[in-house]
């Protein structure tokens, strides 16, 4: 098929063979750093509450660091474009652990936030210049490999992260939570240092001398989207919708927003270029990976409430539930080139996406209260459903560009995912929060009542009205996997235009 010619094979010397299985050990253990984090710090908030005080602001432990992580994207993105990878990997790395150590000595919840941003502004760099070098060492045939190793990655730190965290907790300090990544960290760039060798090459055009660094861009998007994502993450929560914070917020974003634009259009190498929006392929890719991070929060958030709440599953239990599409989704992603390489990335993708859209638009249709093994099933269907939807989309974006645009590339299609959990946590929080007020007459919202049903400790009308919230966010779910459907068919070409390298 003309969208998966292999590019240039490696020469395969044993040296040269060595020296890429260093630099794949170098990022899996990156990706581990950034992957573990969250999920391991969620179990020991009760711990790290008692010890620092400050429990009206934690949930700004997980706020802060998502909010790091999703601004700097695109600046980290044009920097590895710019600079390289390996200058910008070492240097995030190094900011992270930076960041792991001040966590691991705060001394009150404030400190702690702080930190936790610190670690944010060095996990985004992991987390776009780990892709983007995967793409760098294969060829486009090879890809998925690297990619199915990064994917089981995240699929044990999902699962193995809140158990660490627990023991971590309970048999030793809160602390070592974050001392733990110093180790993994210096082994991950030692690993850098010693083996990553990237060529000399030139980030402008054919003799031209190396162009600057946009950095009033880069503060301009830090700024916008930090202020629109902040407004986001905490409206209705630490604030009302339309009070003055809320409104004060949405509307400096929008200012800079509209800053962004102008600043962007001067820059002769801006942060985020326009040609990401004018590539039919790359803007397709974007808003349908933009999609996939929407839909992800109707299982993530919304699916161990309803399993403790509705099926009166024990926490363990109903994390088990959660964590099986984390074994179907690496496994479908690594068996995806199989059908990319007959019917190309689009279809594939399409494939994928419909069939999540029928899996998400079942779970509404299950029996009250039901059993366990259905909404487990379902949660296996959907992880592998979205992996052969998912990582299609990232081998062939990726293969659409040289390597002086991969970088950009890459950072979007994250900051895309990254940006539509945010708002996907804060959609279907409001359909979720409505649904419960229409059953129960405006009492309460769905995580207050999660905190006091206990397991099988609720009144059935309670549990309905559960139930019938988180099938609102799955059928808002299912539309999102439409909505990202109908982009591809009608804004991907049929055949991506991949570069041989």
């Amino acid at each position: 098929m003309g969208d998966t010619r292999p590019a240039t094979r490696e020469t395969g010397q044993p040296a040269q063979a060595h020296r890429r299985g260093a630099v794949v050990a170098a990022l899996m253990l990156s990706m581990a750093l950034a992957a573990l984090d969250s999920t391991v710090v969620s179990t020991a908030v009760p711990q790290i509450v008692g010890d620092l005080g400050g429990f009206s602001v934690f949930s700004w432990l997980f706020s802060g660091y998502l909010l790091a992580v999703t601004v700097t994207l695109p600046v980290y993105g044009k920097l590895s474009d710019t600079f390289g990878r390996k200058p910008v990997l070492i240097a995030g790395a190094s900011l992270f652990l930076l960041g792991s150590l001040l966590c691991a000595l705060a001394w009150n919840m404030g400190a702690l936030i702080a930190f936790r941003v610190v670690q944010g502004l060095g996990g985004g760099a992991l987390q776009g210049t780990v892709q983007t070098l995967a793409a760098d060492l294969y060829p486009l045939e090879e890809r998925p490999k690297i990619q199915a190793k990064l994917s089981t990655v995240w699929a044990v730190s999902a699962v193995a992260g809140p158990g660490l965290g627990g023991v971590l907790a309970a048999y030793a300090d809160w602390r070592w939570i974050f001392l733990v990544n110093l180790p993994v960290g210096a082994a991950a760039l030692w690993l850098i240092v010693r083996h990553l060798h990237e060529p000399q090459r030139k980030s402008g055009r054919e003799g031209q001398p190396r162009a600057r660094v946009d950095w009033a861009g880069a503060l301009a998007v830090f700024a916008c989207g930090g202020a629109l994502l902040t407004a986001l993450v905490q409206g209705g929560v630490a604030w009302a919708w339309w009070s003055a914070p809320s409104l004060a917020l949405f509307g400096a974003g929008l200012a800079l927003a509209g800053l962004v634009v102008v600043v962007e259009r001067r820059a002769a190498e801006p942060i985020i270029p326009g040609w990401v929006w004018r590539r039919r392929t790359i803007a397709a890719v974007n808003l349908a990976l933009g999609a996939l991070g929407l839909l992800m929060v109707a299982p993530t958030v919304f699916l161990p409430t309803y399993a403790q709440a509705v099926l009166g599953l024990a926490p363990v239990t109903a994390g088990f539930v959660l964590s099986v599409w984390t074994l179907s989704w690496p496994l479908s992603a690594a068996l995806s080139q199989h059908v990319y390489r007959r019917i190309g990335f689009r279809d594939t993708a399409l494939l994928g996406i419909g069939a999540a859209t029928l899996i998400l638009l079942a779970f509404p249709l299950l029996p009250y209260p039901g059993r366990a093994w259905q909404p487990t099933a379902l949660m296996l269907l959907l992880g592998a459903a979205l992996g052969l939807f998912q990582l299609p989309l990232i081998v062939g974006v990726q293969s659409t560009v040289g390597w002086s645009e991969r970088g950009t590339t890459t950072a979007s299609v994250l900051f895309c995912r990254q940006t539509g959990q945010t708002v996907g946590a804060t959609l279907f929080g409001a359909v979720a929060n409505g649904v419960l007020a229409a059953r129960l007459g405006g009492a309460g919202d769905l995580d207050s009542l999660a905190r006091e049903l206990g397991v099988g400790a609720a009144p059935d009308a309670t549990r309905r009205a559960v139930a019938d919230a988180v099938h609102a966010v799955y059928l808002g779910a299912a539309c999102a996997a439409a909505l990202a459907f109908v982009v591809l068919l009608t804004l991907a070409p049929r055949r991506f235009p991949v570069r041989t390298e």
